[in-house]
């Protein structure tokens, strides 16, 4: 038996209602957001291999509900509910893909091969993190290096050189049920340790402790922000500072290239009302985001044009006030200027999201 993924998700609504559990992201997203397309940066963190796979089981026994989207069991998606609590599997089979169990037993997450979760190793800081000076490593390293510019480039004809890469970190969202079942914490990172098998003097280890630190470090002056855990706490924060009417967006890559020369072509557009809220992927073993709003912030859709031809509308951010900016951070070390001189900008990469007002 066949179903469409509206048809799976009105099912999972039914059914996780029935068990007094939350409503999927994506109906969370609809019922907040009824006039907000998702951007594809949301929807591929939802359903990662949903969108390759051919065919939907749904089954409904005294077990409770399974939904099975794949070719073959035990591939796909499945999702069960039941007395044993709320199971969620996605993946081509065991050990692939991620499972999440959530019972009796308490809370379970195995993510990628092995037991190992898809944690991307971030050279150094986040660019996207402003109380950071950079290190040596990402000058010479990190591709987001290209990315930054100043606002006075920010018009048609202008030639840029700049590095756009499919996301090394596909790390999806969980339910917010589970996502906060999970310790997210400097303080109980042992615990993140154990629940993900990770050993923690390994890069990875290295990285979660990175990810949390920037998290629960401070705010630069007229920033707020916050670390969220699930696509659910991303909408309740992005509304509580924009309100519900709202226009979320991405940049996206069709094809990734090499450093190449882009051009800046007609239609530069700017969005909101020089409010946003601006969230950052995070390298993590599930998808964490580092949303922040400030109202000295521009955002722009800017269409592109590379030396090889290739087309795509970037994302932009321009910071009107970098007072507070550490003097050593990446952007005033590539563009040679000063904090609290002028605006800089900064593209940004495909599994970032900015949420403006309409």
């Amino acid at each position: 038996m066949e179903f469409s993924l509206l048809s799976i998700l009105t099912l999972l609504n039914f059914a996780l209602v029935v068990t007094h559990a939350a409503l999927p992201p994506e109906v969370y997203w609809k019922s907040k957001l009824p006039s907000t397309p998702m951007p594809k940066a949301i929807t591929d963190l939802l359903h990662p291999d949903l969108v390759e796979e051919e065919s939907t089981s749904v089954a409904v026994g005294k077990g409770g509900v399974n939904v099975d989207a794949g070719k073959t069991k035990p591939g796909g998606t499945s999702v069960n509910v039941g007395k044993g609590g709320v199971n969620v599997n996605v993946g081509k089979g065991k050990p692939k893909g991620t499972s999440v169990n959530v019972g009796k037993g308490g809370v379970n997450v195995h993510t990628g091969k092995k037991g190992k979760p898809p944690v991307h190793v971030a050279v150094g800081k986040s660019p996207f993190d402003y109380v950071y000076a950079a290190s040596e490593t990402q000058l010479h390293d990190d591709p987001n290096v290209a990315l930054f510019f100043l606002e006075k480039d920010l018009h048609s004809g202008k030639k840029l050189n700049l590095h756009f890469t499919k996301t090394l970190n596909s790390a999806a969202f969980l339910p917010r049920q589970v996502a906060d079942s999970i310790p997210f914490s400097s303080k109980k990172v042992d615990d993140v340790f154990t629940k993900f098998s990770i050993k923690p003097d390994s890069n990875e280890g290295q990285t979660v402790k990175n990810t949390i630190n920037e998290c629960e470090g401070p705010s630069i002056r007229g920033e707020e922000k916050s670390c969220v855990t699930s696509l659910e706490s991303m909408v309740d924060f992005s509304t509580s500072k924009l309100g519900n009417n709202v226009e979320a967006v991405s940049t996206e890559v069709n094809k990734e290239s090499e450093l190449q020369q882009y051009t800046i072509a007609k239609g530069v557009k700017k969005l909101g009302e020089n409010k946003a809220v601006v969230c950052h992927k995070q390298s993590y073993p599930y998808a964490v985001f580092y949303c922040h709003k400030s109202d000295t912030t521009k955002a722009y859709s800017v269409p592109l044009v590379g030396a090889d031809r290739t087309r795509l509308t970037a994302v932009s951010v321009c910071h009107t006030d970098t007072s507070q900016w550490n003097p050593k951070h990446l952007a005033f070390q590539v563009l040679n200027v000063q904090p609290g001189t002028v605006p800089v900008c900064h593209f940004l990469p495909e599994d970032h999201v900015v949420f403006v007002p309409k």
